[in-house]
């Protein structure tokens, strides 16, 4: 179960998003993250126990930032107003498929995959899904994983990438710049002693899309 620190806090947050209010309440936000912390190597624990693969991955290398980089940016708010956590093979930073956890006040979601992945690691998701159209479908459609995540989402392009043929059937696929799936968690479930397996079971089908991505992935080295 998550802390209710973790919420209070950010709803707060995004009311007094200014250097301020955050400096005169650091204990706020320092008792959240300890929370979401704690809450992490739990959700590490469990990762590793759905896919080995992910190896050991430290708290430091998987938690991002609460603050903003504002250098190029129209919004000058400094902070984020979301904890998030990304476990995989490397740390958040790598390019590998993993799983992704975000408490946001009115957005907490669960997700994986890899999002706009640079162009090598693109081109060989792109390559695996042309060569076993069948095998990448089947996980997408199959009933399970679809009860957990309805569909891909992100930007596409408007064209079939350069180098596949126009007239291949499943092009559609070819044309996300992001591979991603995401379920939506209720507030209430965070609360709950159902949190662990609600966990367990959305990352199980997640590891379906992951395993076929991260084997694409491994040809880029």
């Amino acid at each position: 179960m998550l802390s209710p620190d973790i919420l209070d806090f950010l709803r707060k947050l995004r009311k007094n998003n200014n250097r301020e209010w955050f400096e005169a309440n650091k204990n706020l936000y320092l008792k959240a993250k300890k929370s979401f912390d704690d809450f992490v190597l739990q959700l590490i624990h469990i990762v590793k126990g759905i896919d080995p693969e992910i190896g050991f991955p430290e708290l430091k290398d998987c938690i991002f930032r609460i603050y903003r980089d504002i250098r190029f940016s129209h919004d000058k708010s400094p902070f984020k107003t979301n904890f998030g956590a990304y476990i995989n093979r490397g740390g958040k930073n790598a390019k590998w498929a993993g799983y992704y956890f975000h408490i946001e006040s009115d957005n907490i979601f669960m997700a994986g995959g890899i999002y706009l992945p640079e162009g090598p690691v693109l081109k060989a998701v792109r390559e695996a899904i042309f060569d076993d159209p069948v095998t990448f479908k089947n996980i997408l459609n199959d009933r399970k994983f679809k009860s957990y995540f309805p569909e891909l989402y992100g930007d596409k392009l408007k064209t079939v990438p350069r180098g596949y043929p126009k007239d291949f059937p499943d092009s559609d696929l070819l044309k996300y710049k992001s591979y991603v799936v995401s379920r939506t968690v209720p507030e209430k479930i965070l609360y709950s002693k159902d949190l662990d397996q609600e966990i367990r079971n959305t990352y199980t089908e997640l590891k379906k899309l992951n395993s076929f991505l991260n084997k694409a992935i491994s040809h880029t080295f």
